[in-house]
């Protein structure tokens, strides 16, 4: 399957750079079909049969290419996000091997969207505001993303699977009680699979959980190569008691170094809340930061199909008359296997 076509830079881009008020960060590469890899297999005639023109075929030719896509956000020292930057301020790296950057755009495409929505019992007193934090996201969608819902407790259940319709989400999430404990990574894992059905390649799983995991069939390490292996990007908002706060469990605790380290290795961020109000703000900040990332593709120099983990690393350009800028990005990819 080829790649949705991406659009130069000429024709995306002001030659100017300008700056959104908001945090902006990187998308995971997803490996689709592009560059050359030719064999050709000739068909072998069946013995014992005379040749002649109807048996003479021929020969099949197989192409496979192979393209790497990876998602950046780029942000100021004020957590604005940048826009309008061009091919030429970006420098891209696999394995400390310098890629040419074949395609670049920053077309708003498509989404697909999981959202895992805490409902553990201790999310009584959060829900409310939870629920509007949803609100705002889908207040930054575009007719054509697609969404799921995965709410979880002791276990994590789909209740809306990929929809174009958000008032459906919304409408579901309005009859979720706080109950039972906290299945947080049996939810990823569960959203990781169902995020195999989008229809788009750009997508994003976004997670609202108030701690740690405490009732998971699933590991923690499972979960993380889970998250490895795939190209979604995984945003994450915690909501966590303050430190000094005496309600905070062993659990919350250990949860937002989870959550961080999930979000982190896919090119997405984890945003820490400690006063619910500001849960639909942050919503919102995710929502835009996902319409507004650079997409950078490449045929990686080394076309060994060896099933192994690639680490990716982005460099900026420093444009004149610019703070120092950062990228966020997703740190590798798993190779294609023969």
């Amino acid at each position: 399957m080829k790649p949705a076509p991406l659009f130069f830079v000429a024709s995306l881009f002001a030659a100017s750079v300008s700056l959104i008020g908001w945090e902006k960060d990187v998308k995971p590469p997803s490996v689709v079909p592009d560059t050359p890899r030719v064999s050709i297999e000739p068909r072998v005639k069946p013995s014992g049969k005379p040749e002649n023109a109807a048996e003479h075929r021929e020969p099949s030719i197989r192409v496979e290419t192979q393209l790497v896509l990876i998602n950046v956000t780029v942000t100021d020292p004020m957590n604005r996000f940048v826009t309008g930057l061009e091919k030429e301020h970006f420098q891209l790296f696999e394995d400390k091997v310098k890629q040419e950057i074949t395609q670049f755009s920053s077309e708003d495409a498509p989404l697909s969207v999981g959202l895992v929505f805490d409902a553990s019992g201790s999310m009584g007193s959060k829900l409310q505001k939870s629920r509007q934090a949803a609100s705002q996201l889908f207040k930054t969608a575009n007719p054509e993303d697609e969404f799921f819902l995965i709410h979880f407790n002791d276990r994590p259940d789909l209740v809306v699977p990929f929809t174009t319709n958000t008032e459906e989400i919304q409408n579901r999430l309005t009859f979720t009680q706080a109950k039972g404990r906290t299945a947080l990574l049996d939810a990823v894992k569960l959203a990781m699979s169902e995020m195999k059905k989008a229809h788009n390649p750009r997508k994003a799983i976004i997670i609202l959980s108030d701690g740690g995991d405490n009732s998971s069939r699933y590991t923690e390490s499972e979960v993380k190569n889970t998250v490895r292996e795939a190209d979604d990007q995984v945003y994450a908002i915690g909501i966590f008691e303050s430190i000094a706060g005496r309600g905070r469990t062993a659990e919350e605790m250990a949860g937002p170094g989870l959550l961080n380290e999930l979000a982190e290795s896919t090119g997405g961020r984890h945003f820490p809340v400690e006063n619910v109000n500001e849960l639909p703000d942050i919503a919102a900040k995710i929502g835009i930061e996902l319409r507004n990332q650079y997409v950078l593709g490449y045929t990686p120099a080394n076309q060994t199909r060896d099933g192994r983990y690639r680490k990716v690393q982005v460099k900026l350009k420093q444009p004149r008359g610019l703070p120092t800028l950062k990228a966020f990005f997703r740190l590798g990819y798993y190779a294609p296997t023969q």
